[in-house]
């Protein structure tokens, strides 16, 4: 019986790797559902915001606020949009506290307030405008919501997305309570979204270009410098919180040659391999929904515009650094993901927004929710590093034949140039070998003994031969971890 079981799973390995995983697969455990938009209203929604009543703040690219009531019906019949400002410069996140609804434009962070309560803003204040400004098109401000100590984190795309010509082009803000803007992280390129993960820590995403050579998922540590160099000219204006400049990085080399060199450089917490997982990260959402988003809690969610998906990822701390696993998790919106936000009932809001590259979904723009439907899929849960290899976690139990065979599984690992040039081919690849693969007792983890792990590559898992217990191969049955250490425990 456990030969026949090993030769089903091996002749199953063929088919999934004929075809990847379908939209329609996956709808059996997420739907999304499509909201309704007001006639002849472009509705790039870009961010949101949870106001009282089950009502919804949503900012657009157009510089427009929504509120809209019966976000939450299925099916979304009778959905009602406010106007609720407009004339804003390229809204892109928002925010609120103490009555005021905030909102990031590209040239100042703006707190607004309807104080005649017939639902449209009626007062405008600069809450803070510390940066410059010209009039290239790629000068994008992101926001993130309030953090533990009450500030807000800003970050700031360079002119044209190459260079800092004006003063703190590319560096992170936080803005305290009263409005004082403080030079936070220097390094940035072009950002994607903002947000925090569950243990209240920071990160953005930065896109591919020079000093990236794929997108990433970046933490944003205070005093400290995440990659590219060229709003680092601007440390004499921010010494008081981020003392001296850091030394510039080396064009050609790699980026944890690199992190050994500069004390103050941050590798990226997570690389999605460029075409694989998707060509623009986006928008950042963490799961706080205790189980109503399925088995994925305290796990990030994170956008593409480009390839209009969602991704899933796992962090973990290895050396006091972030490192971690990115997994595919839902493809089929209708338009170019931008802005996520999780709701209080645990379903998924995702923004679309095609203008400026195009997206697969087709559509110029798009509002739609994310649903668990109740059904558990079997994933990989988690992917820890070991110092051996990795330990998986899975959703279900997996069937121990199958798991437990080497041949169920295989492993290549590879970087990227750190460079001034744009971008990078996957480079000094290898092959790791999977010695061994070792079953829990309740067959709901395996441990894999891998030969040939390396530091600063990321490791693309693929798992053609396991099933569940059930008998099911795993609905995305590849990983990427992103090894910036090798792991002591």
């Amino acid at each position: 019986m456990k030969v026949l079981t090993i030769l089903l799973a091996l002749i199953g390995c063929v088919g999934t790797l004929r075809g990847a995983t379908t939209a329609a697969e996956e709808s059996h455990y997420y739907e999304i559902i499509t909201l309704p938009t007001p006639p002849g209203v472009v509705l790039e929604a870009s961010g949101f915001q949870m106001l009282e009543n089950g009502r919804i703040a949503v900012c657009t690219r157009y510089g427009d606020i929504y509120l809209i009531d019966g976000a939450f019906a299925h099916p979304p019949k009778d959905v009602k949009y406010l106007h609720y400002a407009s004339g804003l410069h390229e809204a892109l996140g928002l925010a609120a506290r103490d009555g005021w609804l905030y909102v990031i434009q590209r040239g100042e962070l703006t707190r607004t307030k309807d104080t005649d309560g017939d639902g449209r803003a009626d007062l405008f204040e600069t809450v803070s405008d510390d940066w410059g400004l010209s009039g290239d098109y790629h000068e994008y401000a992101f926001c993130s919501k309030f953090d533990a100590e009450g500030y807000l984190w800003v970050v700031l795309c360079l002119t044209g997305s190459f260079t800092s010509d004006l003063e703190f082009r590319g560096w992170c803000f936080r803005i305290s309570p009263d409005g004082k803007a403080i030079p936070t992280t220097s390094g940035i390129r072009s950002p994607g979204g903002i947000g925090m993960n569950t243990a209240g820590d920071m990160f953005y995403t930065d896109n591919q270009g020079p000093w990236n050579g794929a997108c990433a998922l970046k933490q944003l540590v205070p005093g400290h410098f995440v990659g590219h160099p060229a709003g680092n000219r601007w440390y004499p204006l921010a010494r008081a919180s981020m003392g001296l400049r850091p030394t510039d990085p080396v064009s050609n080399s790699r980026m944890h040659i690199e992190a050994k060199k500069i004390p103050q450089l941050v590798p990226p917490a997570i690389l999605f391999p460029y075409g694989k997982m998707g060509q623009s990260a986006s928008g950042i959402a963490g799961d706080l929904s205790r189980g109503k988003f399925g088995p994925f809690q305290n796990q990030l969610f994170v956008g593409d515009q480009t390839h209009s998906t969602v991704m899933r990822v796992f962090l973990e701390k290895v050396n006091g650094r972030y490192q971690g696993a990115c997994f595919p998790f839902k493809q089929g919106f209708a338009s170019g993901c931008l802005g996520l936000e999780f709701a209080p009932d645990g379903s998924l809001f995702v923004g679309g927004t095609d203008r400026g590259w195009g997206a697969r979904g087709g559509k110029p723009f798009a509002l739609q929710r994310l649903v668990w439907t109740g059904q558990t899929p079997f994933e990989i849960h988690e992917m820890r590093a070991k110092p051996d290899g990795f330990e998986l976690t899975f959703t279900q139990a997996v069937d121990p034949a199958s798991a437990s065979d080497t041949r169920s599984y295989r492993m290549e690992a590879f970087t990227h140039i750190y460079q001034s040039n744009y971008g990078s081919p996957e480079v000094d690849k290898t092959t790791p070998t999977i010695q061994s693969a070792g079953v829990s007792q309740n067959g709901r983890s395996v441990r894999l003994v891998v030969e040939g792990i390396v530091e600063g590559h990321v490791h693309e898992l693929h798992l053609p031969g396991v099933r569940s217990a059930e008998g099911k191969p795993v609905l995305h049955p590849v990983a990427y971890y992103t090894l910036n250490a090798l792991s002591g425990n």
